[in-house]
């Protein structure tokens, strides 16, 4: 007996089939849709607009693009909202709910009636939520971005968020611009809709989604206001109804394979080191382990080629204007596997056989005119992260890659506030500042680890030291920093043990980073961290119980696969 399609799928338990199925048609009919439409294959919609949303400001225009082609091709679009999460607006952080707004992607997809689905986000947590979701729910699926903003001007110079915001910022609190002036910039670096205009995370997962074959080829990079992008809505939907009938899933085409494809696009774009994280996640629901050691060989191998802020100079116009993410797997293809699958059910291979027409050279290198020779992120472990931490080596200093300094720490969010800025801070430029206790458990890995330089140095001329934390940064930043620092602090991990005037010593060459602490001493002073209490109730107190760290992605214990089906 084949399985029921559109409407029918999923009946509502009422211990009557028949009647469940009339009670269903009858209210469907309430809804203003013919009896013909209503008994059409079902594509779902996953809308996620939100007035607290800027990233997703053309939202409904993208809906209204996917209906047109699931329309087009004999669907029936289904449009259903979920959690938006747009990044600078929750607090503490929007890292707290994606598992949240995944599993709500999950359990909507499972439990609707639908045959395929589309997924339309873009602000940073929203791709990887909705591809942890489908990758569990397992339903053919494709994701369709928002696209990134286009970039604004002041005084001459294209400002792109988010990093511009961030060079303007480090300028202001040296004194070299003043109040007057950085209100003006706030109002031109973000001037579009549409994700952040640089390379930072959501741009970063729109070309991991492309390159793991869940998106459409080309659209990663399409940008938010370009007439292309809803070009690219309504194919999505088209390709979504061919799904129907020709049923690729998620389990299909999220593979090892495919999964170390986007690690190499991650490196060979200067990508966001959150993508390391997010990317854990994905690969976690369908039962998938990529190694400390396995990422480091994929870095060393894969040179960065693509020329974009925060690592380079352009922004995301530049890099859909110059070829994408189809040229920059061109480049690749010597280091790819070949064999994985998309959405469409053509294999890599396939789709590389066809050159482009043209590639810019400037943004995106040729394999053998690198930007670097190496990729952009590594992993470290060491004393001071048993568990490993990342380092984005792309955007750092070089001269810092081999440091050995004393440690200037800061024992929580609120420590770092209260004295950063202090006059009287006991710091060198040689020195390392640690921030402590900002992993999942203890505040939901914020993208505090960008730790600013704190106010006499940069007003001294100094524009980076080593910093390091249990913490994320965005992939719009730059800066000599450690990052993902696992275990983390508030469960007892090395972190913990540092105290003001120890040594640390990094070592890129080495993928090192060691407290220079006796193993006793260390021993010792781990025995008095205490973790902090679990909320009493909600939400909250699930994600205490149940994150895990880093290395798995920050999931929930409970929604990873242990082995892949």
């Amino acid at each position: 007996m084949s399985t029921p399609k559109g409407l029918f799928n999923g009946l509502t338990n009422y211990g009557d089939a028949d009647f469940a199925r009339f009670l269903r048609m009858s209210f469907a009919r309430s809804m203003g849709i013919s009896r013909e439409m209503l008994h059409k294959p079902v594509v779902g919609i996953v809308m996620t607009p939100s007035g607290y949303n800027n990233c997703h400001r053309y939202m409904p225009d993208l809906v209204e693009a996917v209906s047109r082609g699931v329309l087009a091709s004999g669907g029936l679009p289904r449009p259903f909202p979920t959690i938006s999460l747009g990044e600078v607006f929750l607090n503490p952080t929007s890292m707290v709910y994606r598992n949240l707004m995944s599993m709500d992607t999950e359990e909507m997809i499972g439990a609707q009636p639908m045959d395929a689905v589309v997924l339309i986000g873009g602000c940073d947590k929203t791709v990887p939520a909705q591809l942890m979701g489908a990758a569990s729910a397992d339903l053919p699926a494709i994701q369709l971005v928002t696209g990134p903003m286009s970039t604004g001007r002041h005084k001459g110079q294209r400002l792109g968020a988010c990093t511009d915001c961030r060079g303007f910022w480090g300028k202001y609190r040296a004194g070299t611009i003043d109040a007057e002036e950085i209100a003006t910039v706030e109002g031109r670096l973000s001037v579009t809709a549409g994700t952040c205009a640089v390379m930072g995370t959501a741009s970063t997962m729109a070309c991991i989604a492309e390159t793991l074959g869940m998106s459409l080829p080309g659209t990663a990079a399409i940008p938010a206001v370009h007439a292309d992008r809803l070009v690219a809505a309504e194919e999505t939907g088209k390709a979504a109804v061919r799904l129907i009938d020709h049923r690729i899933y998620p389990r299909e085409i999220i593979t090892e394979k495919s999964v170390e494809n986007a690690h190499r696009v991650l490196m060979a774009i200067g990508g966001s080191t959150n993508a390391i994280v997010h990317l854990a996640a994905v690969a976690g629901r369908r039962g998938i382990r990529i190694s400390n050691e396995r990422l480091n060989a994929i870095s060393d191998e894969t040179p960065v080629l693509v020329d974009l802020k925060p690592v380079g100079e352009g922004y995301m116009e530049d890099f859909h204007a110059a070829g994408g993410v189809g040229a920059l797997l061109r480049e690749l293809k010597p280091l790819l596997h070949l064999d994985t699958i998309d959405v469409t059910g053509q294999t890599l291979a396939d789709r590389l056989e066809t050159p482009l027409d043209w590639i810019d050279r400037k943004v995106i290198r040729s394999f053998d005119d690198p930007v670097s020779k190496v990729g952009g992120l590594v992993s470290l472990s060491g004393s001071l992260a048993p568990d490993g931490a990342i380092f984005k080596r792309a955007a750092a200093t070089p001269a810092l890659f081999e440091s050995e300094g004393r440690a200037v720490v800061f024992t929580g969010l609120e420590d770092l506030a209260k004295r950063i800025d202090d006059p009287d801070l006991d710091v060198r430029p040689d020195d390392i500042l640690v921030l402590q206790n900002i992993g999942p458990q203890a505040a939901g890995m914020p993208e505090a680890g960008y730790l600013p330089v704190p106010k006499k140095l940069a007003q001294a001329g100094v524009k980076d030291m080593v910093r390091i934390s249990d913490g994320r940064m965005s992939g719009t930043a730059f800066g000599s920093i450690v990052l993902h620092v696992s275990p983390e602090a508030a469960i007892g991990g090395p972190l913990a043990a540092v105290r003001n005037g120890d040594r640390i010593r990094l070592s890129i060459a080495e993928r090192r980073i060691d407290l220079l602490v006796d193993d006793a001493e260390i021993k010792r002073r781990l025995a008095e961290v205490v973790p902090p209490p679990v909320p009493a109730r909600g939400y909250k107190a699930l994600y205490r119980r149940t994150v895990l760290q880093a290395p798995d992605g920050c999931d929930f214990d409970f929604l990873t696969m242990e082995t892949p089906e």
